[in-house]
């Protein structure tokens, strides 16, 4: 009798778990990245603050802004539902004054706007990690010489420079506030090989998440409850610049949303890939000052002079001869327009399902 030898058993492979390189698997991401402009950005010395420029703008832009998605923005502390009288066990906090309005922060305000401003424009970035910093092409580090600054960084400040903009915290127009839901949601994964890098290793541009018609907040088992601001709740706030060039002011307008060739709607606060924190803008009115007769007038008096206080079709003129004058001295047109497939609204892109 002869013994047959018993067949060696076949190896197998351990599955991997799914690549986040969008060219490898064609998954529907949340989010897409604006590219940057080919050429370098142009520095230059920044206007001071020690006086006005009669060449330049001056002014207050009156903004209403209305929640389109479900908004929150993280205080950082979590408390007991009963400190807030909701039948929870825990939740988020937003800030809220001491009337019981909902506050943005000024702060969060200007840096959704700033992003958006620099993807459009020939700019640096703001801030950059020390972990990723050798994938930043060189002339993206963000500005350290205050005397030679990007576009962006002369209209929104930059380290030991103090910017052209004022933002003021933006208060919500309704007293008290919504018990919504925050899933769990994943950190950035930007490894190598990722769709965050290029082919040289680089990171691939300006991450933005798309707007959707709605948030995900019902039907998830993992989460907490966050205090937040519906779907259209208002918020009014002012912006007071000075020494603006008028195609610095046009991009601004642009970023607001006021480009009819380009509307797009500014996405706010915390929980983005799930469709959170969209906002629309509306500016209401505008106070411009722009020689040295309007600036006398206007800060000569205690009371306020409505002389220069543009609404309606003279706001709208005013508006659009910026914007012209934006696109044709300073806005990348090349950037806004994927900027403007991202953040187009209205949208009927619907929120991610799932892992993504």
């Amino acid at each position: 009798m002869t013994n047959t030898p018993k067949p060696k058993p076949r190896k197998t492979v351990p599955s991997q778990p799914p690549s986040r390189d969008n060219s490898v698997v064609n998954i529907q991401k949340p989010y897409k990245f604006v590219s940057f402009p080919q050429e370098r950005p142009r520095l230059e010395h920044p206007a001071g603050h020690d006086k006005f420029d009669k060449n330049r703008l001056h002014g207050t832009l009156f903004l209403t802004l209305t929640v389109k998605t479900s908004l929150h923005i993280f205080t950082g502390i979590v408390v007991p539902g009963n400190d807030v009288q909701i039948r929870v066990s825990l939740i988020k906090t937003m800030v809220q004054g001491i009337d019981k309005h909902l506050i943005i922060q000024g702060s969060s305000l200007k840096g959704c706007i700033r992003s958006v401003y620099e993807a459009i424009t020939n700019s640096t970035l703001a801030v950059v990690t020390s972990r990723y910093r050798d994938k930043i092409p060189n002339e993206r580090l963000p500005c350290r010489n205050k005397e030679q600054l990007c576009p962006t960084s002369q209209v929104f400040g930059a380290l030991d420079w103090q910017g052209l903009i004022e933002f003021n915290d933006v208060k919500c127009e309704s007293i008290g506030f919504n018990t919504g839901f925050m899933p769990s949601l994943y950190r950035p994964r930007p490894e190598p090989g990722s769709a965050y890098f290029d082919t040289r290793g680089k990171v691939a541009g300006r991450k933005f998440y798309h707007h959707t018609i709605c948030a995900i907040e019902k039907g998830q088992n993992q989460g907490i409850a966050i205090q937040q601001a519906a779907r259209e709740y208002t918020f009014t706030t002012q912006l007071q610049f000075k020494n603006i060039k008028p195609e610095e002011l046009g991009t601004l307008f642009v970023v607001l949303g006021q480009d009819s060739n380009y509307p797009i709607a500014l996405k706010v606060g915390g929980g983005k890939p799930i469709g959170m924190g969209t906002m629309t803008v509306e500016v209401s009115q505008a106070r411009i000052l722009q020689n040295f007769q309007d600036l006398r007038s206007h800060y000569s008096t205690y009371t306020p002079d409505n002389n220069h206080l543009l609404t309606g079709e003279a706001l709208q003129t005013f508006i659009a001869i910026q914007i012209k004058t934006a696109h044709s001295q300073l806005i990348q047109l090349s950037q806004l327009e994927q900027l403007a497939e991202i953040l187009r609204y209205p949208t009927d892109r619907e929120p991610p399902e799932g892992m993504y």
